[in-house]
């Protein structure tokens, strides 16, 4: 799991009186909200009167613009100028200023001649009545359109007026358009509304962080007086120093911050050697815990070398507050365990050659069963013999060909599950092991043969030619080095991975757990007095050839005969 910041209570088992404490903590932070609250409560409020007061008068003045224009527009129209020379102006213009009131909102939409008499209006019954309010004049006589605020018959109201000109552009009368005062002051209301209580939310907001600033200063040294936080130290290091396990700290660029002795052991560095401010990567050139750095996991249980020690790794970030400050990595010798893991190994490999051949057999047997079902022995006897001869056979090359009996079953096992996956697995006629394999050699050339095979299936049955892979392997152990040739018809390496292919933790596949296999092969190569190299096979895939030290994998005796068959 992450790691995060332990708590007071298990940091301060000798901590003062908390009720002391607690008070000139809750001193200190209302006099910290309070003074950076009310300021900033002070400004906002300040702000905000400002800005919604001019928010106001902009709702207003749009409302008295509003007004003019449709003003204007009424005032304008053809067909109330025309009913002007009518007998009866109210009969054609009252019909038409109502629609315009409709559409527009407004309150009144009034038309009248030059004696203010009324032609139009929301109240019928006010037809033929003079207009009041007196702000007619400068629409009358001056000819001027212009915004005004005046009482009414229908109450206060922001006026917009515009006088009316015939053809030859005499004054014949004017229109006033009319948004009641009620009505601006609520729209201006209704805009200015979440402005305040955008305000509101900013003071809230600053109280809050007023209380948050207050205890920045306790939370960045954890609530711990100075001389707690020494002795912590001196604890600290002395719990480090006397785990078992090694620790190996970096922070986020990657530097090594703290090792305990532990880890010095494994890595056999001198206690002298200064490391803390070393890059990891001077220090241990196969570590991970640059990658644990950039994508924040967590790994458990993971397998690597530390020199000529295996160890078992457990890499975990320190995350703060969400952004990762650095990683930790526990490592514990393997050597304890390599006796276990290499049995379970070999039960493993026993489990999937026998799940295979069951496998494969019951569909034999189910298709024997059906031919004698339906009464054709003959042809049930023939894939009886069939089966029989083709695994007679490769019992007969194995026992003549391959000296070490543990070797031939997992190659046994390999052809089993070659013919599971639909891989053609052909093994060299020229292979032979001419002498049995030590307990340690045969651990090495089952893993190595493993490897490398089941690597070679996987690129051949996603290759360019996965409609017929095929693998061949070839062995020997003549002269001074066993040599295993692994070639399929995959697609190949390609040149940017030739160098990186035995890293570890490197792979072309995707999914967990990969990239171990090539490097544990080329570990084992190397373990073992030989080497592994890649070079393009003549099936049109890769052909990786692995080389041990004869004498360090076979018994000694001398070498029994090998029949040809």
């Amino acid at each position: 799991m992450t790691l995060s910041r332990p708590s007071l209570a298990d940091l301060k088992p000798g901590q003062r009186p908390r009720s002391r404490r607690r008070w000139y903590k809750r001193s200190f932070r209302l006099q910290v909200m309070l003074l950076v609250g009310l300021l900033l409560a002070g400004m906002l409020l300040a702000q905000g009167t400002y800005l919604n007061h001019r928010k106001a008068d902009i709702v207003t003045a749009q409302m008295g613009e509003r007004a003019l224009a449709v003003a204007n527009t009424v005032a304008s129209m053809p067909s109330i100028v025309a009913a002007f020379d009518t007998d009866d102006p109210a009969r054609i213009i009252q019909p038409l200023a109502e629609r315009v009131r409709m559409e527009t909102g407004a309150r009144y939409v009034v038309v009248g001649n030059t004696q203010s008499i009324r032609y139009s209006h929301p109240v019928p019954e006010r037809l033929g009545q003079r207009m009041v309010g007196g702000d007619n004049d400068q629409a009358l006589r001056e000819g001027r359109s212009y915004v005004s605020e005046a009482t009414g018959t229908l109450g206060t109201a922001m006026r917009g007026k515009a006088p009316i000109r015939d053809e030859a552009g005499n004054i014949i009368g004017l229109v006033s358009v009319g948004f009641l005062v009620d009505r601006v002051e609520m729209d201006a209301a209704r805009y200015t509304s979440l402005g305040w209580m955008l305000v509101g939310l900013m003071i809230l907001l600053g109280f809050a962080g007023a209380y948050v600033l207050s205890q920045h200063l306790k939370k960045v040294i954890l609530g711990l007086e100075p001389y707690e936080i020494a002795r912590l130290a001196l604890e600290k290091e002395a719990i480090l120093q006397s785990i078992h396990e090694g620790i190996l700290a970096v922070n986020r660029e990657g530097n090594i911050t703290l090792v305990n002795q532990q880890a010095r052991r494994l890595m056999e560095l001198p206690d002298d050697q200064a490391l803390l401010g070393q890059p990891i990567r001077e220090v241990v050139p196969n570590s991970r815990l640059l990658e644990v750095l950039k994508r924040g996991e967590q790994e458990f249980d993971q397998q690597m070398w530390l020199g000529d020690h295996p160890v078992v790794v457990n890499r975990v970030p320190i995350i703060d507050e969400g952004e990762v400050e650095g990683a930790v990595a526990t490592f514990r010798s393997r050597r304890e365990i390599v006796d276990l893991s290499e049995a379970l190994t070999q039960a493993s490999r026993d489990v999937d050659m026998l799940r295979a051949q069951a496998h494969e057999f019951s569909n034999k047997l189910y298709t024997i069963s059906g031919l004698l079902q339906l009464g054709r022995v003959e042809e049930a006897l023939k894939l009886i013999h069939q089966e029989s001869e083709r695994a007679q056979k490769q019992m007969s090359f194995l026992m003549s060909h391959v000296a070490d009996t543990v070797l031939s079953g997992t190659l046994l096992g390999k052809l089993t599950r070659a013919r599971e996956l639909g891989v053609a697995l052909e093994i060299d006629e020229q292979s032979s092991l001419s002498q049995p394999l030590t307990p340690s050699g045969q651990e090495a050339m089952m893993t190595v043969v493993g490897n490398l095979l089941d690597n070679a299936f996987f690129a051949a049955l996603h290759g360019p030619r996965a409609d017929s892979p095929t693998v061949r392997l070839f062995f020997t152990d003549l002269g001074e080095q066993l040599v295993i040739e692994v070639d399929d018809n995959g697609p190949g390496v390609s040149a940017e991975h030739v160098e990186s292919i035995f890293s570890e933790g490197f792979s072309t596949k995707t999914g967990q757990h990969q990239g171990l296999g090539l490097a544990l092969v080329a570990r084992l190569c190397r373990q073992y007095g030989g080497s592994i190299t890649l070079e393009e096979s003549e099936l049109g895939g890769a052909c990786f050839i692995a080389v041990l030290n004869r004498s360090l994998c076979v018994q000694a005796g001398p070498e029994p005969p090998v029949v040809d068959c």
